[in-house]
């Protein structure tokens, strides 16, 4: 896109730059990391690529270009007027034929082809950046469908063990019956729970596969792959004050309300430039008294407006207050988000690791409870009793891990340190690495 070489430095008071690209070199770049527990960037490249709002956005992007050159070149055209009369002079009785022709166009006024151009050249970067931020929510959602689906495949995988233990356990509970060592009741049991854990491992398997198709629908793109190990959580690095700086920087929502308002606000220029109507200018060419006199001319005609482009103007002016107003409500709206954004990453982490530690103390002491029971120390009920708790923090432990790592990919999205959105990033990557 290039946006910044067309538009020129500080018109949107994104800092020192329109989108702050001197401050790549400080960011870890996206194409250099690996995600092992995301999909490979050439699947997240074509999935954003061909997701429908951003093919909207690519084509809505192509029309403001087509605008452009209508606000380059305006809206007036030349007007070709021919005419043909009659004149009958009475006194004599004659009757002579009469033509006239005449070629005419509007002129714009010299400011008002600048402030056309600039208005032009507007339109088209509030299009590119509609076409960032587009691509920046498909990326969202590819985010939060991803995690959907693993959360729904971990706990699939989690219940797919559960039923094998408890088989396991049952097979053991029916030696033992046959034995003689444990009534048959403790075999109902074991073969009960076993059956339990099978009906919530199936209904697990269908959220999984719920949860995929859902994902493969939006982003074809997208490959599951057969197994797929969860990252070992981070912690967030930096405060606050960091990542704010990051995601203002490079937030394309908050560029295209910017452009949005210098649009408006060239609109209103331009409306109050037009209170001086444009003038007409035009040659004429006439034959009158058939052919006995031949005229040649040229003439100049003005508008002549009695309020109606002042209350034009007017309005034009309330939009852009309107739009600048909305740029304002948009940045903290954006700065709550990305406090929301950082807080939910850091807590997660916390949360992961209260959970790790849990699920690691529960499932030690099931496994010396199954010991005990096995060697017919314990009963079977506290056996069960002690899987089903190592089962609840297995789950617990495991989507905390995928809540942590999501929380942070989101972070890392909205700063454009995951994956590129847009084209200046993938360039610049290639051209500094």
């Amino acid at each position: 896109m290039k946006r910044g070489a067309r538009r020129g430095a500080g018109k949107l008071g994104f800092g020192s730059g329109l989108l702050g690209l001197a401050l790549f070199s400080s960011i870890a770049p996206a194409t250099e990391i690996s995600y092992p527990d995301l999909p490979p960037p050439a699947q997240i490249e074509s999935a954003l690529s061909n997701h429908l709002p951003v093919l909207n956005a690519a084509s809505n992007l192509k029309m403001e270009h087509a605008n452009q050159r209508k606000w380059n070149s305006g809206n007036y055209e030349f007007n070709l007027r021919a005419g043909s009369s009659q004149r009958n002079i009475v006194s004599t009785g004659q009757n002579l034929k009469e033509w006239d022709v005449a070629l005419e166009r509007p002129l714009r006024l010299f400011n008002k082809v600048g402030i056309d151009g600039d208005i032009g050249e507007a339109s088209v970067a509030r299009a590119e950046y509609a076409l960032g931020d587009a691509r920046h929510e498909a990326g969202r959602t590819l985010l939060q469908m991803w995690f959907a689906w693993q959360r729904e495949q971990a706990q699939a995988n989690l219940w797919q063990q559960q039923v094998d233990i408890l088989k396991q356990q049952a097979q053991m509970t029916e030696k033992r019956v046959r034995a003689g060592d444990a009534p048959k009741l403790e075999l109902n049991q074991a073969q009960a729970a076993a059956a339990q854990a099978g009906v919530s491992w199936h209904q697990a398997r269908l959220r999984a596969q719920l949860a995929g198709n859902d994902l493969l629908r939006h982003f074809p793109a997208i490959r599951l792959p057969e197994k797929l190990q969860p990252a070992t959580p981070q912690a967030v690095e930096h405060d606050l004050a960091f990542w704010k700086s990051r995601v203002l920087e490079h937030n394309h929502e908050l560029g295209m309300v910017q452009e949005q308002s210098r649009v408006q606000q060239l609109l209103a220029q331009r409306s109050r430039a037009d209170l001086l109507p444009d003038p007409t200018v035009g040659v004429r060419y006439a034959n009158e008294l058939g052919g006995n006199e031949k005229v040649t001319g040229v003439y100049l005609s003005v508008p002549i407006s009695f309020g109606q482009r002042s209350a034009t103007a007017e309005g034009v002016a309330q939009q852009a207050a309107i739009a600048a107003d909305q740029e304002a409500f948009v940045k903290r709206r954006l700065e709550g988000d990305i406090y929301a954004a950082h807080t939910q990453a850091v807590s997660s982490f916390a949360t992961w690791q209260q959970a790790h530690e849990a699920a690691q103390a529960i499932r030690s002491n099931a496994e010396l409870v199954g010991k005990a029971y096995s060697l017919g120390e314990s009963s079977l009920s506290d056996s069960l009793t002690a899987r089903r708790f190592a089962l609840e923090s297995s789950l617990a432990e495991n989507l905390a891990q995928l809540d942590a790592n999501e929380a942070r990919y989101r972070l890392l999205l909205d700063a454009h340190q995951l994956w590129p959105l847009d084209d200046e990033e993938g360039e610049h990557h290639a051209s500094h690495y």
